[in-house]
């Protein structure tokens, strides 16, 4: 008798165990995150991916009840973090705000890396673009990107543009409108893009594609004269602001980019929870107000449109990078 409520009970347990399996690990995919998540972030507090990151962080602690901690790592054109975020474990708690210049400019500006942008990191989604303003200082009478562009062209090698260093996205901005433009303005770098905003406040250089979060209000104070928008539409932060398309450049649209990435083999019921949760928050019209003063436009574009967007970016920069021979060691 005992032997055959034995042998009911294993054979019970064998029908029933498949059965459980499955919603066990749905269980688990469910309960992510079930504890805090690191969220690394390429520069340092204050700045305008450490402004997005918190805002976005705090509505995602909010949705998921669990901590979302911002961790800033600057430095090195944002790849210390992104390595840091590649050799993470694939859990699904090391997360990186990603950014143009770390993602699809730096593997091609510096000679080496120690990790591979599209093979270690996997992407999440768009969290945000930002367009780049060209500016100039009052001294320069240009009051449109033509009268820029024919000025340029009369004096060649007259006009210094500055940048907040060598290859960065204000650099490659300037050179790719050079090269749609036909004209010859010189290159300063400078270290970040407050010290470069400061030069061309005080008139050391005349022209800047300069980040709309940093030179917005000296525009509208009337310290700085803005000709154009870097992005393919106008900003809502300045929508009387024409494009540098609408001005006769045409395809020319550069954008600064926000957005996450986890470690490659991190398993896609995670990448897909924080892409449900990102598009969640994106959403959020308080987030949307809040990204709107810093001309930031939330996007919350899937993990596979993303990953093409991001390779496409990096083919881009890279022939940019190579046509003007910019090179770090």
């Amino acid at each position: 008798m005992t032997i055959a409520k034995t042998s009911i009970r294993a054979w019970a347990c064998a029908l029933v165990l498949p059965l459980l399996l499955p919603l066990s690990a749905s269980a688990q995919t469910g309960a992510y995150p079930n504890k805090p998540v690191r969220l690394i972030v390429p520069a340092a507090p204050g700045g305008g991916a450490d402004f997005l990151a918190r805002i976005v962080s705090t509505k995602l602690q909010e949705q998921t009840g669990q901590s979302f901690v911002v961790d800033n790592r600057a430095g090195a054109s944002g790849t210390i973090a992104a390595d840091l975020t590649a050799k993470a474990p694939a859990d699904g708690y090391t997360l990186l705000l990603g950014q143009s210049t770390s993602m699809a400019i730096a593997p091609h500006l510096y000679a080496k890396l120690p990790y591979d942008t599209l093979r270690d990191l996997r992407a999440v989604t768009l969290v945000a673009e930002v367009p780049n303003i060209l500016v100039v200082h009052p001294s320069v009478p240009a009051k449109t990107v033509k009268e820029l562009i024919a000025q340029a062209k009369a004096k060649p090698g007259t006009l210094n543009f500055g940048s907040s260093g060598n290859g960065a996205p204000s650099h490659l901005a300037g050179e790719m409108f050079k090269g749609a433009a036909g004209v010859d303005m010189v290159h300063v770098p400078y270290k970040g893009a407050g010290p470069s905003v400061n030069a061309l406040l005080a008139g050391q250089i005349q022209v800047m594609f300069a980040p709309m979060v940093a030179v917005l209000p000296q525009v509208k104070a009337g310290r700085l004269t803005a000709l154009a928008v870097t992005s393919a539409r106008r900003s809502p932060a300045i929508p009387e602001l024409p494009t540098l398309i609408e001005s006769g450049l045409d395809g020319l649209a550069i954008v600064s980019w926000f957005g996450f990435f986890v470690p490659a083999a991190t398993p896609q019921p995670v990448v897909d929870k924080l892409y449900q949760e990102t598009v969640k928050a994106l959403k959020a019209a308080d987030t949307i107000e809040r990204f709107a003063k810093e001309g930031a436009e939330p996007s919350g574009m899937a993990p596979a449109e993303f990953t093409t967007y991001v390779a496409q970016e990096s083919a881009r920069y890279a022939k940019v990078l190579k046509d003007n021979g910019i090179k770090l060691d």
